[in-house]
């Protein structure tokens, strides 16, 4: 089996900032000529925000906050009832179709009603409206 040899080369890539050809061999950087700053130094704590924010269970949503309410108050009720507590994961799958918004008119319905639990399971329920 013949073995074939590689071509070398030199084709021009593109051309820098001052006009200059810059071949394929050659690996210098482009000069920023245009006066733009680099992003690191607009942002020059970008990453150290990034590794103090935290991640995964401990991360703050706007929707996790309201999901932790609603389950501190549904599993008051359902300790008083003799319930297994439930979940962040089923209480998740109950609201996953409900918008943001809406969740602050049911955090607004059943806050004001006698009985939070039964409040809300009355809303989510789309029979009875």
């Amino acid at each position: 089996m013949p073995q074939y040899k590689r071509r070398r080369s030199t084709r021009e890539i593109s051309k820098n900032g001052n006009g200059e050809t810059i071949f394929e061999k050659q690996n210098e950087a482009f000069p920023i000529s245009n006066g733009m700053k680099s992003i690191g130094e607009i942002l020059p704590d970008i990453e150290k925000k990034a590794a103090e924010a935290p991640k995964g269970r401990k991360r703050q949503t706007e929707r996790g906050e309201l999901m932790r309410f609603f389950l501190r108050h549904l599993n008051y009720s359902r300790k008083n009832d003799g319930l297994a507590p439930m979940t962040m994961a089923h209480l998740g799958t109950v609201l996953e179709k409900i918008p943001t918004q809406d969740l602050y008119y049911l955090k607004s319905v059943c806050s004001q009603a006698q009985n939070f639990g039964k409040k809300f399971w009355w809303e989510l329920d789309p029979k009875k409206h």
